[in-house]
């Protein structure tokens, strides 16, 4: 049988050798609330998911300034390494909300007492994220477009050559629906958890979060893409003849 007071004990008092010196574990874990005092044991995990969450935004955050330099600097490849690890990253703050939907509806609304007037939508690592993307469009365009008067038209398209210039617009737009993935995730976290007829503790009605999944960072990468289809479109019609003998006129037009 586990001794659970021993067990609490020493979570809240680690001892630590240089590896967790190094890492500052004891200060890591006193940023939880004391054991003791948790409203449901359920809430331990809220702390840690949105405080690991914080962390992971922190290090996209870093990682998509130092990608910003390395393209000015024409480090192409370094940056192209550092947006996989970027991806990466959403990908984990993705995958790890499913952690909170094994809480209950019941429990959370203990856990979401304590948060005052308080929301996701106000996370520091969230709302950072949100305001590098222009700048990172401010250095694609003046790198790879102004300079030789070139448009996407043309790099996706009629001059497309799989070149640098579509590698980066790719991991651009890739960071755009990761990043739009993980906002939807989290709207059906809220769903599950709360209920999108329900106000938020801000007093919004929180179906407005639909509205943030809806967003598009670099709206001009999405709209190339409707662009050249169109484009193709207008030479052989919007309707084109079945494959299956006999249908001839029947194509989904897909």
């Amino acid at each position: 049988m586990l001794d659970k007071t021993d067990i609490h004990t020493r979570l809240e008092a680690p001892v630590l050798k240089d590896y967790g010196v190094y890492l500052a574990v004891d200060r890591l874990l006193a940023c939880q609330k004391p054991l003791a005092t948790l409203v449901t044991p359920d809430e331990l995990q809220f702390q840690i998911v949105h405080q690991v969450e914080e962390l992971w935004m922190k290090l996209a955050a870093f990682t998509l300034a130092e990608i910003d330099q390395h393209l000015r600097d024409g480090q192409f490849m370094r940056a192209i390494t550092l947006f996989g690890r970027v991806h990466m990253l959403l990908r984990m703050m993705t995958d790890q909300l499913a952690l909170i939907e094994t809480m209950s509806p019941y429990d959370y609304q203990a856990i979401r007492l304590q948060l005052g007037n308080g929301s996701g939508q106000e996370s520091p690592g969230f709302q950072m994220l949100l305001t590098l993307p222009a700048g990172l469009w401010d250095t694609y365009r003046t790198l790879y477009l102004d300079p030789q008067k070139r448009t996407l038209t043309d790099i996706y398209d009629t001059g497309y050559a799989h070149d640098e210039a579509y590698m980066v617009a790719e991991a651009l737009i890739e960071f755009d629906e990761l990043f739009q993935k993980f906002r939807a995730h989290h709207i059906y976290l809220v769903h599950r958890s709360i209920g999108m007829g329900s106000k938020a503790i801000s007093g919004r009605a929180v179906d407005l979060l639909d509205a943030g999944a809806r967003h598009r960072f670099f709206p001009e990468l999405w709209a190339i893409r409707a662009q050249m289809t169109d484009r193709w479109g207008a030479a052989y019609g919007v309707k084109r003849d079945s494959i299956r003998h006999g249908d001839a006129g029947h194509g989904s037009g897909v």
